[in-house]
Order: structure tokens, then sequence, then C-alpha cells
């Protein structure tokens, strides 16, 4: 049976005018360090949420907005918008129902610098319901893994590394399985005197099951029906795509010093990092069908395929979103990722190009991409140019498990499975307790 599927939370919310400032002060008085929030903070306490990952406010501004007059449209006004983001164990509307009960006055206080929302008589619950937003494409490094599991088996980890390292140092003349035995037993009495805890996987809703699977046959049948006339279109797309994409109006500008400080005071603070990018879709009823499909199959992959640790060959994402907001004139990406920013580009870059131009050389400013799929982030310093300057800071971020990576997690699981096993292999063995 599938396990505990992982929703996403966003709430998104207009500023009053000339509130940001304000706004800005209340949110960094929840952080312990800059944008970093403090688990215990009396504004929204993210560390009572045994349900939430990682979640941050960001407020949407669109530094970017002139750029697309390059492409002969007048810019969209936009104004300020106040963006709550989380990555949740379980069904979301419960999680509303408690976020409420345990933060309501302290989102009272922050909602009330946003339009329509009146501290003392607004219905709360009501009004997140009504400002939620649903995810274009969504990824999970590894579906079913719970923040229980996480810190389970973290301190199983942790423990069974000290007792082997007593074991060593004692010199018992143990060979690889008597070792394992001997942990096997050592962990269950730790179970039983509650010291330990591993607690079994939960099944998924029957419903969350049947909706898991009927999307993994629906978008391969819908494309099989309608495959004769994408067949029939084909050839005008990629001749007007092309033609497009070769008088593409291209970032040539670097981002703004101050832009990029206020971008690097929050980055490599931890381990893990946050990163947003907040841009605008290209004039045209062709590049919004491009960015949807492109956003559909990512998000079909991302359920479906790449559901244990990789995004491709990426395994330092932990989550990531696409967005289309504002009627589609924009998309907002919000990712957390291992690493430092640069790495975490080149990365992209090097290892799944052609995946980022599928979906951002939909994007102003972008370079120039030839058949959508080359070229692009393939030109690393525009690349970054334009990402950069489209990038915002997290006013306050949180993380359920400071310190640990993707890579650490998905360790800490395979640690427990030899562990619970029946009769695992020689080889395994070994490998096991070089992990430990």
């Amino acid at each position: 049976a599938r396990m505990t599927a992982q929703t996403t939370l966003m709430i998104t919310a207009t500023i009053r005018q000339d509130h940001v400032p304000a706004l800005q002060d209340l949110l960094a008085r929840m952080n312990c360090a800059h944008g970093l929030a403090n688990p215990r903070n009396t504004l929204l306490p993210f560390r009572q949420f045994q349900r939430l990952h990682m979640a941050r406010f960001t407020i949407l501004q669109a530094h970017t907005n002139e750029d697309i007059r390059a492409h002969g449209i007048e810019p969209h006004d936009w104004q300020p918008t106040l963006c709550l983001i989380g990555d949740i164990d379980g069904d979301r509307n419960t999680f509303l129902a408690e976020l409420v009960i345990r933060a309501g006055s302290g989102l009272r206080r922050i909602f009330s610098h946003c339009e329509g929302f009146n501290k003392d008589s607004t219905d709360l619950l009501q009004w997140l319901h009504n400002h939620s937003h649903r995810a274009n494409a969504n990824y999970v490094n590894w579906r079913g893994r719970t923040v229980e599991q996480i810190h389970e088996e973290a301190k199983l980890v942790a423990v069974l590394s000290a007792e082997v390292r007593r074991m060593v140092a004692e010199d018992n003349g143990l060979n690889n399985r008597q070792i394992w035995r001997r942990l096997k037993r050592f962990v269950q009495a730790g179970i039983c005197a509650r010291r330990l805890r591993l607690s079994p996987p939960v099944p998924a809703p029957a419903a969350t099951v049947a909706g898991t699977l009927l999307h993994l046959a629906a978008i391969p049948i819908l494309f099989l029906f309608i495959s004769p006339a994408l067949l029939l279109v084909s050839p005008f797309y990629f001749y007007k795509l092309r033609a497009l994409e070769r008088d593409d109006p291209e970032n040539t500008l670097r981002p703004e010093t101050g832009h990029l400080q206020s971008i690097a005071a929050q980055e490599d603070i931890a381990v893990t990092n946050h990163f947003n990018v907040f841009g605008q879709v290209k004039p045209g009823l062709l590049r919004l069908f491009t960015i949807r499909i492109g956003l559909l199959l990512l998000d079909y992959s991302a359920r479906h395929i790449y559901t244990r640790g990789h995004l491709t060959r990426i395994q330092t994402i932990h989550f990531a979103r696409w967005v289309l907001l504002d009627n589609n004139r924009r998309v907002y990406f919000a990712s957390n990722y291992d690493g430092s920013a640069e790495s975490y580009m080149d990365d992209f870059i090097n290892k799944v190009a052609w995946g980022l131009n599928l979906v951002f050389s939909n994007g102003v400013g972008y370079p120039r991409t030839s058949w959508l799929l080359k070229g692009g982030a393939e030109n690393e310093e525009n690349y970054k140019k334009t990402l950069r300057r489209n990038q915002l800071p997290s006013e306050s971020w949180y993380t359920a498990y400071p310190g640990l990576t993707a890579v650490d997690l998905a360790r800490n699981h395979r640690v427990r499975q030899v562990l619970e096993s029946d009769n695992p292999g020689d080889d395994e063995l070994e490998q096991w307790l070089a992990l430990l």
C-alpha cells in the first residue's frame, strides 16, 4: 500500500499599500538568524506542527516587471504579495485547521497587513482556504517519508553508531553478522524500554491511493487520445516556436549589488538552503501552452517516476514547486536544497539543462533555446544572471530537521531497512556497517 502522502500548502494575499516594510519587520521577529526562523517563535511556532517538513514566508515582488517591454508588451501591475508555503504529511485541510488553532493570533497579526483581512472579525480558516493555491508541479524527494520517520531514523543511526564504536573498542572478535544480530537485539531492547521508537508505516487513505492510480493512468490515456491532433499541429507548433526562439529578447543585465547582497545574506547559514524565483511568462498563447504542458509533464514524472531521492540525476532537493500566478502571466519557483547556491545552479546546468529549458525558456529574459531543449541554461553566465535577477529572499524559512541533508535521510532509511530485514547478505552487511 502507498504510504502517507506529502501535500503542499500555499497561501497568497496582496499586501496593503505601504505595508511592506512593517510586514517585513514583523516577519523578521520570527527569526534567529537572517531569514532563518526560530522554531519556537511566538508568531508561528513551527516546532509545534509535527507534520510540517519545511515552510517559509516570502514577499513576492516584481523587481523585473519592466523586462517584458523587450517583447513590446506593457508591464502588468503587480502589488507585493505575501506568500506562505509549506510541505506537510497527510491532509492539507486538517493541517490548515491545526494552523488556526495553534497559531491563530500570530497569523491574524501577519495577515492584517494584507488586503481584505480584518484582524478582529475575519474567519481565519475560511480566509486561508479562499487564498490557497495548488502548485502546477510539485516534487518531493522521497514520497511517503514522514517527519516522524525522519526523526526516528536519525536517532536510530546516532544510537547505533555509538554502540558500534563501543563494540569495536571492546574488540570481541565478532564478525559482521554477529554485530548485526547484537545490534538488532540492542534496538529491540531500546524500543521495549521506550528509548527508541520505529513507527510502522501508515498506509495512505484509500481515496489518496485511488487518486494517485487514476492520475497515473489518466495522463497517458489523455495524450494517447489527443495524439492524432498533436501530430497534425506539431509542424506548425515547432515552426512557430523556432521563429519565436530566434527573436526572443535575452536578459543581458547583471543583478544589482544590493539585491545580490540581500540574497547572499541568507544563503549557507545551514547545510540546507531555500530558493525563490519569481518571473514573467513570455507573451502569447504558444508560450502559455508550452509552459503548461511542460509543468504537467514535470508534475507527472515527479509524482510517479522520481519518487525515491532523485529528480533525474539531482539528489540534493528536498522539495520543489512551480506555480503559475496572476492569470498565468507569472511563474513562481520555490525549492529547498542542500549545499551552496552556486553548486545547486551548476547541478541543474550540468545534469538537467534540457529540463530547465522545457519550463523556464518560457520565462522573460531566459537565454535563447533551440528547439526548446537545447541552448538556454547551457549559456551558464546569462542563465545565472537571469536567475539571480528574478530571485527573491525568504522573510522567514523553517526546516523540521536542520543539519540533515537528503543524502543523510536516504542513508538513515537504508540503515533501518537492513536492520529490520530477516537475512541480509554478507556484502549487504559490510556496506551497512560502513554506513555506521
